[in-house]
């Protein structure tokens, strides 16, 4: 049996860690410990910043972290500062405005609800300390993932910001720690960004309301087929078998139609490379699109297969259980009409 277990390295991901610069992170929270766990973890120096140095129990952070006042720890960092403090936290930075001017500061906070309009808060940031470079950054890892380290939970990092050196700096940062940094372009789309981590499985959208509108479909055409149409041609009364045959009927249907269009986007991605004569070019934005979701696709295919088959053995138990209960009743009568038979003859 494969056993789970929650590693850490405790190998440095850089060479020559001694002569690596200084970390320095500004919040003393969950978030900010595990990110002190991953950079001593590959090797970095890493400094503490908080308002009340003297009330974090120093035990929470791995050996080798300095806990300062923030001033301090801004004071020692060389480039990069980490803000791991709450948006509505950000006014008790302002003191330090000076000492952070010319440095790199990477916000890893995020959204609190979806669509909310306003401005997002790497751009508060920004506004709050124009004299620094904001880089928006890291929000989309987890706590967990920040311990685990590389070998469980996501690598992948989203990473902007308007200054093309700043945020070449925190992408460096993010592969030495072990990560796979993406650059998503501007401070512009640190909304996005920080609306990532509330979008509940952003890629089952389109799959859950394809497969839904399959369904809808065959659903209302074995009832037409099956229900409707014999009730008024007839007048045969099979609404009952709505539950469950009809249903058992649909199910099929949609699993092979959405197992078709799993494959069906590879031969149309084909075609379009035999067309244009070389597969270098990209390919349209809804053929992208839908490659991007064949494996949702096909797991909506596969329950409504294990779906089929559940029906299929309910169906069976309920004729079953019919069949047995027409013997019994069967059984009695036969009982009682001989009964019948011998109290008359006698």
């Amino acid at each position: 049996m494969y056993r789970c277990t929650n590693f850490t390295s405790k190998t440095p991901l850089i060479k020559n860690a001694s002569q690596t610069r200084d970390s320095v992170i500004i919040g003393s929270g969950d978030f900010s410990r595990s990110l002190a766990i991953r950079l001593v973890a590959c090797g970095f120096r890493v400094v503490v910043g908080s308002r009340n140095p003297n009330r974090i129990d120093r035990g929470l952070f791995p050996d080798g972290v300095d806990i300062r006042s923030q001033k301090e720890a801004v004071d020692s960092a060389e480039r990069v500062v980490f803000a791991a403090v709450y948006p509505e936290h950000y006014y008790t930075l302002v003191g330090l405005r000076r000492q952070l001017a010319g440095k790199v500061l990477v916000d890893v906070s995020s959204a609190t609800r979806l669509n909310s309009g306003e401005q997002s808060n790497a751009e508060k940031l920004a506004e709050l300390f124009p004299e620094s470079r904001v880089v928006k950054g890291f929000n989309v890892i987890s706590a967990w993932a920040l311990q685990a380290g590389v070998h469980d939970g996501s690598r992948q990092v989203l990473i902007c910001s308007d200054c093309s050196t700043s945020k070449d700096t925190v992408l460096q940062l993010a592969r030495s720690m072990g990560f796979s940094p993406m650059d998503v372009g501007g401070l512009c789309q640190s909304r996005d960004i920080e609306e990532a981590p509330l979008i509940l499985f952003p890629s089952w959208g389109g799959p859950i309301l394809t497969t839904f509108i399959l369904f809808l479909f065959f659903y209302g055409y074995n009832s037409l087929k099956h229900i409707l149409l014999p009730y008024l041609d007839k007048g045969q009364n099979n609404f009952h078998q709505l539950p469950l045959v009809t249903m058992n009927e649909t199910l099929p249907a949609v699993a092979l139609v959405t197992l078709a269009l799993v494959y069906l986007p590879g031969l149309v991605a084909a075609v379009f490379q035999l067309c244009r004569g070389t597969k270098y070019k990209r390919f349209p934005r809804w053929l992208d699109h839908w490659l991007c979701r064949r494996k949702q696709l096909g797991l909506l295919s596969f329950l409504c297969v294990v779906l089929h088959a559940v029906y299929s053995m309910c169906l069976t138990l309920r004729r079953a259980a019919g069949y047995t209960l027409l013997n019994a009743a069967y059984h009695q009568v036969s009982i009682f009409l001989l009964i019948c038979i011998y109290v008359s003859c006698a």
